[in-house]
C-alpha cells in the first residue's frame, strides 16, 4: 500500500466513524412535553404524562415522583398506545407543594436516557 492509499483509507474510516456517532446521538429519546410541564404551577393533577421523541421499551421506561419535602408518591406508569408517551396514574390528587419527576426511557435500540424536572401544586 502506498502512503496515499493509506491516507485515503484512514480518511474514509474517520468519515464513517463521524457518521456513526451522529446517527447514534440522534437515536436518543428526548422528552418532548410533559403534563404538568417543567417548572409549572398547577392545580392538583390526578395524572402525569410524559411525551418522548421516540417509541419506548415499556419494560424499561417509566418515572417516579417525589415530594420536595421528602418521600415518594405512589404512581402506576404505563406506556400509551403508539409507544412514545408514559402515562402515570396517581392514587389521589397531589397535595399542595413542590414535586420532582425522575424519568428513565429506553428506546428500541437500547439507548437509555434519564431526566429530572420539577413542578409545583398550588
Amino acid at each position: 500500500m502506498t502512503t496515499k492509499t493509506i491516507s485515503i483509507l484512514l480518511a474514509t474510516i474517520a468519515a464513517g466513524s463521524l457518521m456513526l456517532v451522529a446517527s447514534q446521538a440522534a437515536a436518543h429519546a428526548k422528552l418532548v412535553s410533559a403534563n404538568p410541564a417543567p417548572d409549572a404551577t398547577v392545580a392538583a393533577p390526578r395524572a402525569i404524562s410524559l411525551k418522548f421523541s421516540e417509541r419506548l421499551e415499556p419494560k424499561f421506561s417509566g418515572f417516579e415522583i417525589a415530594k420536595a419535602s421528602g418521600g415518594s408518591v405512589p404512581v402506576k406508569t404505563t406506556i400509551a398506545k403508539g409507544g412514545a408517551v408514559i402515562d402515570g396514574a396517581l392514587a389521589a390528587p397531589l397535595a399542595p407543594g413542590a414535586y420532582t419527576v425522575r424519568w428513565h426511557a429506553v428506546t428500541a435500540d437500547a439507548h437509555r436516557m434519564n431526566g429530572v424536572y420539577n413542578f409545583t401544586v398550588r
